[in-house]
């Protein structure tokens, strides 16, 4: 099997509050923002070609930030300022010797790159020192779920989503491969498709299992790969190797630089941007739904034949859970 070469996970340096900005380069995440060929942010490019343009003080001042995004991602031009000892306005003229023209544009690239270094640690890290309320960090999680809706809402492609369900129905097999908590996306996607009659199924259990599902598929079938970020190995060699067999291919992630995006022959966008230690799949979930219902509609009167045939289940008490009052009292 063909594997991935992986870049060495980023070591921040913590001495003196620096670190070299190549082991940032290294960074073991890949989100939307890297770049395809070297893997590089946008402010990594940046920092990289003002380099004539900028002195020894700025270069030691920016290696620091860069060093350090998950402490700085979310100061102001002051904060930050006041974090490396210097007066905003040199903050300011640094980041305009980059080529930014407004500090607002480097801080959204610096959250961007703060992304490249993520994990459920440093999350949860950044997330505790805005020194909120246990109430206040539930608030903000719900609100990052409604920014990536939004987000979603916003950018979906809704005639890739129509085009891709028709896929589906003229597939003869679709497997779908999700590993950790994609695993559950992945899941819910084969149900929902085999409720409306597709021959769908989310391999489980060993890397061999998902290897040997693909290796039987051919021209016919479909593979959908979901994974986010740099991807799981499992998973994106999963999208390679449907690929060299010339099975078609389609993708749930989080940018259109992401291996998924890059590997498989259509994607959708669903950022999972977290609030705190875990990432938000709300977005991902909505984007399911939405293949879904295209599914059935795109095919209304097979997906009410196949409905109608659980109808009587769903009527019945069977189904359901049948307890009483009493029973209810006694079990508690």
């Amino acid at each position: 099997m063909e594997k991935i070469t992986r870049p060495r996970k980023t070591q921040t340096r913590k001495a003196n509050g620096t670190a070299k900005v190549n082991a940032v380069k290294n960074s073991s995440n890949s989100p939307e923002s890297r770049t395809a060929a070297d893997g590089q942010t946008p402010l990594e490019i940046r920092f990289l070609k003002a380099q004539t343009n900028l002195s020894g003080s700025r270069k030691r001042l920016l290696r620091q930030i860069l060093g350090e995004p998950h402490e700085t991602f979310f100061l102001s031009s002051r904060e930050m300022a006041r974090r490396y000892s210097v007066d905003s306005a040199t903050i300011v003229r640094t980041v305009q010797a980059m080529g930014y023209q407004k500090f607002a544009d480097f801080a959204h690239d610096l959250r961007n790159h703060f992304v490249t270094q993520i994990t459920p640690y440093t999350a949860m890290k950044a997330a505790t020192q805005k020194n909120g309320s246990v109430a206040d960090y539930v608030n903000q999680s719900i609100d990052k779920d409604l920014e990536n809706l939004n987000a979603l809402k916003a950018t979906l492609d809704v005639n890739k989503v129509v085009e891709l369900a028709k896929q589906i129905h003229r597939s003869r097999r679709i497997i779908v491969v999700g590993i950790d908590f994609a695993a559950s996306l992945a899941i819910s996607l084969a149900y929902g498709l085999v409720r409306l009659g597709c021959d769908a199924e989310a391999p489980t259990g060993s890397t061999g299992v998902v290897q040997s599902k693909i290796s039987i598929m051919t021209g016919k079938d479909l593979l959908v790969a979901i994974s986010f970020g740099q991807g799981l190995r499992e998973t994106v060699e999963a999208a390679q190797r449907a690929r060299r067999q010339n099975v078609p291919t389609f993708g749930i992630t989080d940018g259109d630089k992401t291996p998924i995006a890059r590997f498989c022959d259509q994607h959708i966008v669903a950022s999972i941007a977290r609030a705190s230690f875990v990432d938000s799949y709300v977005a991902s979930v909505a984007a399911i739904n939405a293949i879904l219902v295209a599914c059935a509609h795109s095919q209304p009167k097979r997906a009410l034949e196949l409905l109608a045939q659980t109808d009587k289940e769903y009527s019945s008490g069977a189904r359901w859970y049948q307890g009483n009052e009493d029973s209810d009292q006694k079990a508690r």
